[in-house]
């Protein structure tokens, strides 16, 4: 049975009062508080303190702070007056009882409310984040049919071109080849008896000349193709592991919850992971990330095993300043990235660059710094990485960057 605290002050003024409740050398750690607008009850194992209000208070305005042995509520009046006493009038236990029960009761009601609230809110978020998404993608589809209509016009003028071109090329040459031949045959006529053998042989031969042999026949020719080889050395070889990564990716891309109750209102487009990847990061190049955000979580939701969901919605995370968030979405992507070969590489360092980006933001540098380490391992070269790395290592140590 728990022991009730008695030893509690308070005070007040018009708008708000001040209530301080000792802790008794119990941890704040294991403090438990419940307010409603006429019931405060703080719990903190083996003692207790609850009251019923004297009058309502604002539960969103008012607030509570633990610490040095006590905790102190403020407490906002939802109507400012000076009340005449903390508590209302004494009621025995069993009617105790019932007011607690029935205020629970009502704050599980108002929880459970707000609870359906907010799944509504989502889902109206979502159908905002797809419809928005489709806005784009007719868009789109608009300036590429667009694009191909003067593409198509403008290829059809320059065919249209070239082709009068070559026509009159072939004018031309057959003008000249007719001048010449005129040209020819009045130097044979004009010539003497014994010369006109030998400028008909000429002309003979130069008939010959301009004749174009006949094209080649046509033919197969076989090829045959090497087997695949991986980019490593045989000494240095990944095979096994490469083979466990393309399993896993295979894997991941049969997973996929798109035929659950859940989803059954989404467009086909709507269902494919790959589809709400890309929507996200044309969403995301746009400047919209709570719609991005929202694409990711789609996605992530049809098939949880592709880690360039968790890896895009991390930085998208990282742009809103969700960073406890964008470091379990990198943590994540690491733990579908494996095991670690040189086709998810860049993938790798990517994840690991975000969550080191996540903690400096934390002000965990030396956890920052491991990250930044572990990209430099599998990119040695990349000077960027090379020069962010540097300029951690001189706050941790605490000498002043580089301007």
């Amino acid at each position: 049975m728990p022991v009730l605290v008695r030893d509690y002050t308070w005070e007040q003024v018009r708008s708000r009062l001040f209530i301080t409740v000792p802790l008794r050398g119990v941890g704040a750690r294991n403090v438990h508080l419940f307010c409603t607008e006429s019931y405060l009850k703080v719990n903190f194992p083996p003692f207790l303190f609850e009251v019923l209000l004297y009058a309502s208070i604002d539960v969103e305005k008012s607030s509570a702070k633990v610490g040095n042995g006590v905790v102190i509520l403020t407490l906002y009046k939802k109507e400012p007056r000076m009340w005449e006493q903390l508590v209302t009038v004494e009621v025995n236990k069993e009617k105790l009882q019932k007011m607690r029960e029935s205020v629970i009761l009502a704050a599980q009601e108002k929880a459970q409310q707000t609870a359906e609230e907010k799944a509504i809110k989502k889902r109206e978020n979502e159908k905002y984040s797809l419809e928005k998404m489709m806005k784009i993608e007719e868009e789109n589809r608009k300036q590429i049919e667009e694009w191909k209509k003067q593409e198509q016009i403008k290829a059809t003028e320059e065919l249209e071109k070239w082709k009068l071109q070559k026509h009159k090329e072939e004018e031309l040459k057959i003008e000249a080849e007719k001048r010449k031949r005129k040209k020819d045959e009045k130097k044979v006529q004009n010539s003497p008896s014994h010369a006109s053998g030998n400028a008909s042989k000429k002309l003979t031969e130069n008939v010959k000349e301009k004749i174009i042999p006949a094209p080649r026949s046509a033919g197969n020719i076989q090829v045959q193709f090497t087997p695949r080889v991986f980019p490593t050395a045989l000494r240095e070889s990944l095979i096994a592991e490469e083979e466990e990564w393309l399993r896993k990716q295979a894997e991941a891309r049969r997973v996929n919850d798109a035929h659950a109750p859940d989803f059954k209102d989404l467009k086909e487009e709507e269902r494919n992971p790959d589809w709400l990847k890309d929507k996200g990061n044309k969403l995301f190049a746009s400047g919209d990330y709570l719609a991005a955000i929202n694409a990711y979580n789609l996605g992530i939701r049809l098939n949880n095993k592709l880690p360039i969901l968790y890896l895009n919605r991390a930085a998208t995370h990282l742009k809103l300043r969700n960073l406890h968030k964008a470091l379990e979405d990198c943590s994540k992507a690491l733990d579908l990235l494996t095991p670690a070969v040189p086709d998810n590489a860049d993938s790798r360092l990517k994840a690991h660059v975000r969550r080191g980006a996540a903690f400096c933001e934390l002000e965990l540098y030396v956890e920052g710094l491991q990250d930044y380490e572990a990209a430099l391992k599998i990119d040695p070269c990349n000077r960027a990485i090379q020069a962010d790395a540097e300029k951690i290592r001189q706050v941790i140590q605490g000498v002043p960057a580089d301007p």
